[in-house]
């Protein structure tokens, strides 16, 4: 599914940045797509029937860029999907699409958590370390977590700075438990 989900992500991405498109808008229709298949079960059973011809598909497809007025790129991008028999994949390639957007603008994508909410001040704090550190204009998303403590936890990409009371905590209990042995 990861490289299905690449692939695809990676072709739209090409499409929004070599035609100069407006991401946002783009992405914001992307989810308004796999958020619309995600709620219709009759949708997903008639996108993904082998026993439905693909064009009256793309007629359903067409009712729906009209009346939501999306843009004749996401149509196209979802034409192609339903074609290839690929729409199951959408939420997976929409997601990896935005990393991949995020990625092609310079952006750096974090994952903070933290015992309480953090007020602007902190969150804009927050966001310069992690700038000054991936040398990346930073995009944050914001979850709380009591059960850490105090501090926060970062996660970019894979790697995870683990700056909760928490994580250091565990450490000291580590560090105690290997030198008593």
């Amino acid at each position: 599914m990861a490289t299905v989900s690449n692939i695809y992500a990676r072709a739209l991405a090409d499409v929004v940045m070599g035609s100069h498109l407006d991401p946002g808008k783009i992405t914001q229709e992307a989810r308004a797509v796999a958020a619309l298949v995600a709620s219709s079960k009759e949708l997903r059973e008639v996108w993904d029937a082998p026993s439905i011809p693909a064009d009256q598909k793309i007629r359903v497809l067409d009712a729906i860029v009209a009346q939501q007025a999306f843009s004749k790129t996401v149509r196209n991008f979802v034409a192609v999907l339903i074609d290839h028999r690929r729409v199951h994949f959408l939420a997976p390639i929409v997601a990896q699409f935005e990393k991949e957007l995020s990625s092609r603008l310079g952006f750096s994508e974090a994952e903070i958590t933290s015992a309480r909410d953090l007020n602007s001040d902190e969150r804009h704090g927050l966001e310069s370390q992690i700038e000054n550190l991936t040398g990346n204009r930073v995009l944050a998303r914001y979850s709380k977590d009591p059960s850490i403590l105090g501090g926060a936890i970062v996660k970019i990409g894979s790697t995870i700075y683990d700056g909760s009371v928490q994580g250091q905590l565990q450490r000291i209990r580590e560090q105690i438990g290997g030198t008593s042995t």
